[in-house]
This record gives C-alpha cells, structure tokens and sequence, in this order.
C-alpha cells in the first residue's frame, strides 16, 4: 500500500514538473497562472505597459482575445504564443504562406483595416480585448478617437532601428505575459548580431562590399534611420543609399535609376518577390556591375520577408546577408539549418525541406493582393 501510494504521488510530482516545463517552453503563462499572482498582489486587473508613443495603457492581466491591426504584430504575437488568441487582423496577413501554416485560420479573421483606416463596427464585431496598432495609426487623432469612443485598450507598436524593434517585442511581450519568449527572441537577436560583428569587423574599410537594398519596388531603398540601414550596417556593408539624396513618397523612399547606375553598386538584395529578376533581366539595369556579376539575390521569405522594414526575421536576414555578401568569411553557417532550428523555437513549428527551400528562394510565400475580398 504504501509503495502505491509513494509512487502515486511521484507521478502526480512528474506531471507538475512537465506542466511548469511546457509553460516555460511557450513563454506565456495560462489564465489563472503568472496574472492571477499578479492580480492577488496588486489587486488589480490590469497592468501598465508603456507603448511606442510613451503612452502608459491599462491592459486587461488576461488577454484572450487580440486584433493585430499592423501585420508585424501579428507575426509577433503568433512567435509570441498567441497566434490562436487572435480575432482580427491586417490584409497582410492572410496572405502569408507560412504564418497560415503555422497559425491555422489566423488568415480567416476579418479585415477591420484597410486603406489605413480602421472600420470600427467591424473591429467591434471581433471583440477583441486589445488592438495593436501601427505609429502612423496612433497618431491619427480620427483613427484613435474611433478607439477611444467604445474605450478599446489599444496599444502603438512601431520601430525604426534594432533597439526599437526589440523593444517592440518587450512591448508585446508585456502586454500579451509573454516575457520569457520574448526575451528569448530579442537574445537570440543579439547573438546573430554579436556572431556577424565578430566576423566583419576585421574586413577592413576597403574590402567592403557596395551593396544596394531593394524594398519591395526595384528603386525604393533605404534611408538613414530605417530599420535595415540599421541592420546592414551591422553586416558590415557600404549601403550605397544611405545618406543620399532620395525621394520620398508616402514615407517610402526611392532612388532615380540615374542615381543607382552612378552608385554601381557590387551587390544588390531585393526583398519582394521577382524583383531581382527582373533587375537581372532589364535592360536598363544591364550596365550595373551587380547584374554583370550576377550578384542581384532574391531574399528569403517565410513569416515575413527577411530583413524588411516592418519584418520579424531580421536575426536571421542579418546572418543570410552576411553569408551571402561574404560567403569566404562565413563558410561554416549554414542557414538552412539556422532557419529551420529559429522557427522550431520561436514558432513551434518544424519546417520541411521542401518548405525550407521554398523559403530560401523566396518562391510563392505571400498571396497577391486582395486574392481574399474584402470584409
């Protein structure tokens, strides 16, 4: 009786030590778990996350419903833990392969964003007990009155530079009781910087490779103070955009062709799908010694596309650059391998090898626009 009783008890002790594992595994605690204690300390229902724009917001302990209304965020809560939480999201998302994959159905929520304006009766509908929400939204004063009438918790999330964007995923991680996944994200962050920066600062200045960096449209590029001038200045490149004069166009910014054939860059990355094709294949691009080389890449795409301005694997756009505009000072990282190990941790998913090669190519990752219509 007593052996009964010793080992009933060491596999009650067993299950209790693989519950607290899983839930150190996922980074959020459960209802009634890390926000319960914190409710019966403070006695309150609410905590106080201070967001992108410095505003201190009350959000509910317990989040159970989200509306991620800048795609990045939902990218982030889905790495977070949170993606079945979520009840309403931006266009972009459902036209994300992968995250579909991951997040079954995440594309299958309504739209209530479009055209940069919030339609409130469809937000409304979604119930959601926070919203996320894009700088350019928080500062629209008829965009957040439309928050404020119904007082929907909403949250401004928003980066320019490496250090905002992993404070980004602190915010989040506050908000939604995910801090342990998210400061296991923005470590790892690091630690891709600190492996590239290791490597690259013994290239000295006049071996360094002239890169130019296509955003989604073959001229648009990047400008100080952009998050991928932030990055790839990390990988220890020249940005030949940088710091150039440029054109801006509802916050986008673009270079004259005339401007690029002068730069000549040795390299150029595009992160939209067919564009470095079609820069190989043009005519007008031909004279640039990038195309001459066949040094025009195609980034990946999975979750997001690598290293774009409001995408969540820029760790991992940070070590493909460095390999692929320095392949003989980084022979030994294999970012197959380093993809595949990134979105089992991060996103609890395991990635094929058929999948991963799709991803690599950055080959039917996103859906055409407006492929899904309109709530």
């Amino acid at each position: 009786m007593l052996r009964f009783i010793a080992k009933t008890r060491l596999i009650s002790i067993i299950t209790v030590i693989i519950l607290i594992s899983v839930l150190f595994i996922t980074g959020c605690a459960p209802s009634g778990g890390q926000d319960q204690a914190e409710e019966e300390k403070t006695g309150q229902q609410v905590r106080v996350v201070r967001d992108y724009l410095d505003r201190e917001v009350e959000v509910p302990l317990q989040v159970k419903r989200i509306a991620t209304l800048y795609a990045y965020t939902g990218h982030a809560a889905a790495m977070l833990g949170r993606g079945q939480d979520i009840v309403a999201i931006n266009n972009g998302l459902s036209r994300d392969v992968l995250l579909n994959m991951v997040c079954p159905g995440i594309g299958d929520n309504p739209i209530p964003f479009v055209h940069d304006s919030i339609n409130i009766e469809e937000l409304l509908k979604a119930e959601p007990d926070l919203v996320f929400i894009k700088g350019e939204v928080g500062g629209n004063a008829a965009e957040v009155e439309k928050l404020n009438k119904f007082n929907i918790p909403y949250v401004v999330i928003d980066f320019n530079n490496i250090e905002e964007q992993m404070r980004s995923i602190e915010i989040m991680g506050e908000a939604l009781g995910c801090q342990e996944q998210a400061r296991k994200y923005n470590q790892y962050y690091q630690e891709c910087i600190d492996r590239v920066q290791t490597v690259v600062g013994n290239i000295p200045e006049e071996q360094r490779v002239r890169l130019f960096h296509s955003v989604n449209e073959a001229s648009r590029t990047d400008a100080a103070g952009t998050l991928p001038a932030d990055w790839l200045e990390k990988v220890g490149v020249i940005n030949v955009s940088v710091d150039q004069d440029l054109k801006l166009v509802e916050g986008k910014y673009f270079a004259s062709l005339e401007q690029i054939l002068l730069w000549d860059p040795e390299v150029i990355i595009a992160n939209e799908a067919g564009v470095a094709d079609y820069i190989l294949t043009n005519p007008q691009w031909a004279p640039l010694k990038a195309v001459q080389n066949q040094k025009v890449y195609q980034m990946p795409i999975g979750i997001s596309r690598w290293g774009h301005p409001g995408g969540l694997e820029t760790p991992l756009g940070i070590l493909w650059t460095a390999k692929t505009v320095y392949p003989e000072y980084f022979s030994d990282l294999d970012i197959e391998a380093e993809a595949k190990a990134f979105y089992q941790e991060f996103f609890n998913y395991e990635v094929s090898d058929e999948l991963m090669e799709q991803i690599l190519a950055g080959a039917d990752m996103r859906q055409a626009k407006n492929e899904r219509p309109q709530e």
